[in-house]
């Protein structure tokens, strides 16, 4: 039987290593998550032995792709990604040749909506300015808000954003929701209201959270920008757990300190990580999170076992899950 190389880019617990090379005999497992993780550094004096690895490998499963990776792996037909998105300018090439990718989407729902209720709690509940006040040892009482009876809209009604929703009908929020595939307006369990994406301006007017959580794709690029921001309320926050580029950050800056909004949580911004600079760091009214939404300390216990699946579908010649639309670019 001729072996079929599967090659990990990340590192993975033993337990993990024996569970996928027990889903078939023929499978030889190829360990290069030292190597994937020197060049993410930009070290790459280990680049002949990781190429040594990547022109065997048939299969591989990692977060993001090598460098020039048809080049450097050629007998590769599926790349499976530890994550969800695959916008990221390594993916681009592999995005439009034969190779088949997957992704993981789907794992990170608990972990993402609870942070979404992190930066909305804290933003209600004025936690910057008594944090700040914590660290000047100064004792001046503000009142905070409250989530119960708010409006919630969601950008983006897939796997994460009805998780969001999940919870905020917990805090009794009133939830409200785009989802580009759907023409009329409609309800689902956990969301009061279901609309089109062509239904943004309205979303935007009644909510007093935006929650953006839709893939990064060329037609959401820059989707917030200055017109955007003026139709939300005064009170109202806005919160990013997606990417960065869907909002203009020059105007999410000015819309903040000129009192457009009142604030924004974002655990993604435009440029990672972000730079010194950036007046976003300043703003007391901005919670800044670096990209940890989607990460956990048992992260692969719940991206492995996606993948064994995927991949007794692969041997068996079954349709994988999570197959990226190449069109769609998710």
């Amino acid at each position: 039987m001729a072996e079929i190389q599967v090659l990990i880019t990340r590192p993975v617990e033993k337990e993990f290593v024996e569970q996928i090379t027990a889903v078939d005999s023929r499978i030889q497992l190829l360990d290069a998550a030292a190597f994937s993780a020197a060049e993410d550094k930009g070290d790459f004096s280990d680049r002949e032995k990781f190429d040594a690895l990547l022109e065997q490998a048939e299969i591989i499963c990692g977060y993001w792709p090598p460098i020039s990776i048809m080049t450097r792996a050629p007998r590769l037909k599926w790349f499976h990604a530890m994550i969800a998105g695959v916008d990221r300018p390594d993916f681009a090439e592999m995005l439009r040749s034969p190779v088949v990718v997957s992704n993981s989407t789907g794992i990170h729902n608990t972990q993402v909506s609870e942070l979404v209720l992190m930066l909305m709690l804290n933003l209600a509940k004025k936690a910057p300015f008594f944090f700040k006040q914590q660290q000047e040892k100064r004792w001046s009482p503000a009142i905070p808000g409250v989530l119960e009876g708010k409006t919630l809209g969601i950008l983006g009604f897939g796997n994460i954003g009805r998780a969001v929703a999940r919870l905020a009908k917990a805090f009794g929020m009133r939830v409200i929701a785009t989802r580009r595939s759907i023409t009329e307006a409609t309800c689902e369990p956990d969301v009061d209201r279901l609309l089109p994406a062509s239904s943004l301006p309205e979303l935007l007017a009644e909510s007093d959270f935006v929650v953006i959580a839709l893939p990064a794709t060329p037609a959401t690029g820059k989707l917030i920008g200055e017109a955007e921001l003026r139709m939300m309320k005064p009170s109202a926050f806005i919160i990013n757990i997606a990417r960065g580029k869907i909002i203009n950050e020059g105007a999410l800056t000015r819309a903040i300190k000129e009192n457009w909004i009142a604030g924004a949580g974002l655990d993604t911004v435009a440029v990672e990580p972000l730079p010194s600079w950036s007046e976003l760091w300043e703003l007391p009214n901005v919670i800044i999170t670096p990209h940890v939404g989607g990460r956990r300390t048992d992260y692969n216990r719940l991206a492995i076992p996606l993948f064994l699946e995927n991949l007794k579908r692969y041997l068996g010649g079954e349709p994988l899950l999570n197959l990226i639309d190449k069109a769609k670019g998710y």
